[in-house]
């Protein structure tokens, strides 16, 4: 579900507009949120400089995956992949906030799941689909919350894509509010060979819970890790990033 780019003008130009004709503190950082997540949501539904970065993300990794099966392991091999702006698409959710001049909240995304909505990440069935060819195992690791399980999984399911079940795909719970501990577990007794994620979290517990610029020194730290064994993909809707236009 496309918008077009004279309705998405016609929202940002609102949204423009009350922001500068409303100086209570509180309503413009609302309004800069809205207009980031709206114009992070048009680029990815209609650069195809995204799409391309995305089959370049997706290419590496067949490469690299390439390299790992010409060499023996003992262990079961794995990869291991987030799901939003990974493999799946959330940015008409966005767009819609934009309309309704809201942005994120947990109620409003639940019921944008369970909708079953979600598109593919250009490359993404092509590339998981090769991987479960190859004898690889895939794991998607989530922090979708725990009662989107089954929408989550019949919206992998809708795209064919391999392991889309409750032993392949960990979200979210109360007692498991961590990646690392669900990487962990599935490292016990396999080997990940390829983390794919949109956010540096998605790869190592090493970039959580840390300040912009110590993110920024351990990036650079890591760097060899990128390409490699951690195959990043663009995601200009959210992060840990966006705060930094209404910050005092």
């Amino acid at each position: 579900m496309k918008t077009s780019f004279r309705n998405l003008f016609i929202i940002f130009f609102l949204i423009g507009f009350a922001a500068c004709n409303n100086q209570d503190q509180q309503s413009t950082e609302l309004q800069l949120q809205i207009t980031g997540q709206a114009w992070g949501a048009l680029y990815q539904q209609q650069a195809s400089e995204y799409k391309a970065l995305c089959y370049q993300a997706y290419n590496i990794a067949r490469l690299r995956l390439d390299e790992k099966l010409q060499k023996s392991s003992d262990k079961e091999l794995v990869v291991v992949t987030d799901i939003d702006e990974t493999v799946l698409d959330n940015s008409p959710y966005f767009i819609d906030l934009a309309r309704e001049g809201k942005v994120y909240s947990d109620s409003s995304w639940v019921k944008w799941t369970a909708q079953i909505k979600c598109d593919t990440i250009p490359g993404a069935c092509n590339f998981l689909n090769y991987a479960n060819k190859k004898g690889i195992t895939i794991y998607y690791i989530s922090n979708r919350l725990e009662e989107e399980l089954i929408p989550t999984i019949k919206n992998l399911e809708k795209w064919g894509l391999p392991f889309a079940d409750k032993e392949h795909v960990f979200l979210k719970n109360s007692n498991d509010n961590s990646k690392e501990s669900r990487r962990l577990r599935i490292n016990e007794d396999s080997e990940i060979v390829l983390y794919l994620g949109d956010k540096l979290g998605d790869f190592d517990n090493y970039f959580d819970h840390i300040n912009r610029n110590e993110l920024s020194v351990r990036t650079k730290n890591r760097a060899s890790s990128f390409g490699s064994k951690f195959i990043v993909f663009p995601n200009n809707m959210y992060g840990d990033w966006d705060d930094v236009l209404y910050l005092n």
